[in-house]
């Protein structure tokens, strides 16, 4: 989260002003606080100060029953209360936030034209549903698991309808930095572990479509993974560093492709 923490930040540093925000799984936090009227330094804070592994979970029943470790019940909770319990509707900005529809097999857009009454933070939970790490969740007909699994095309929409150019930011790390795990009683515990690592691994890595790579800026976060859960202070800030200095690089390059002459 404190890479796109920093990238936020140098968007400000460059005053680029923008009204759509596009969320995608542990983006979609960020980006909601920042939309609910958060100062970038309050979040900051917030993200560095905050210990992530109270959101962890681990009931092999919970698993089998709900499709999770976690049911992300009590990260919802976290989350609703930092957002004040407000909707799409109640928001200036246009936020939109994407999770993956595993019935329908495409992604699913909750912003304030397709669910203004719903609350962001139930939004944000269905987009951060990793899938075995926390449960997936239902709504309506969809049966909704992370927002980056199928979020590509989604992502690179007109949103403001008038062919403004949308920036993505990914965020890549180059190896998984956990140790490898001791050979356990419990098989299973060490199963599911690995699959969960080496899935987020291969999430970060995804390829890049060509027609979308003037569009994208990448974020190497390189030893770093993003979403480890047991992250130290020391290395929150220097994903937000690397965030930061990322986006004031590479921001005013991809926006000069778009400069016609």
């Amino acid at each position: 989260m404190s890479a796109h923490i920093g990238i936020l930040d140098a968007i400000n540093t460059l005053n680029i002003e923008f009204q759509h925000i596009v969320g995608v799984s542990g983006g979609s936090i960020i980006s909601s606080l920042y939309c609910t009227g958060m100062p970038l330094k309050d979040i900051k804070k917030l993200a560095i100060e905050t210990n992530f592994r109270q959101f962890r979970g681990f009931s092999l029943i919970t698993l089998l029953l709900q499709g999770g470790l976690s049911s992300g019940d009590g990260f919802e909770r976290w989350m609703d209360e930092k957002l004040e319990g407000k909707t799409f509707k109640d928001i200036s900005k246009d936020l939109h936030i994407l999770a993956t529809d595993v019935n329908g097999g495409g992604p699913i857009v909750f912003n304030n034209k397709n669910s203004p009454n719903l609350k962001i933070s139930k939004a944000v939970r269905f987009s951060m549903s990793i899938p075995i790490f926390f449960s997936f969740k239902s709504y309506k007909e969809h049966i909704l698991v992370d927002g980056a699994i199928l979020s590509e095309d989604a992502i690179f929409n007109d949103w403001a309808g008038d062919e403004t150019p949308v920036i993505c930011f990914r965020l890549k790390s180059e190896q998984v930095t956990d140790k490898a795990f001791k050979k356990s009683w419990l098989p299973i515990v060490q199963y599911v572990m690995m699959l969960i690592r080496t899935f987020m691994t291969a999430m970060s890595r995804e390829y890049v479509h060509d027609q979308y790579w003037k569009n994208t800026i990448i974020v190497n976060t390189g030893k770093l993974s993003p979403v480890d859960f047991n992250m130290s202070i020391e290395d929150k800030e220097a994903l937000y560093e690397i965030g930061y200095k990322t986006a004031l690089e590479f921001i005013p390059k991809r926006l000069s492709s778009f400069i016609k002459v």
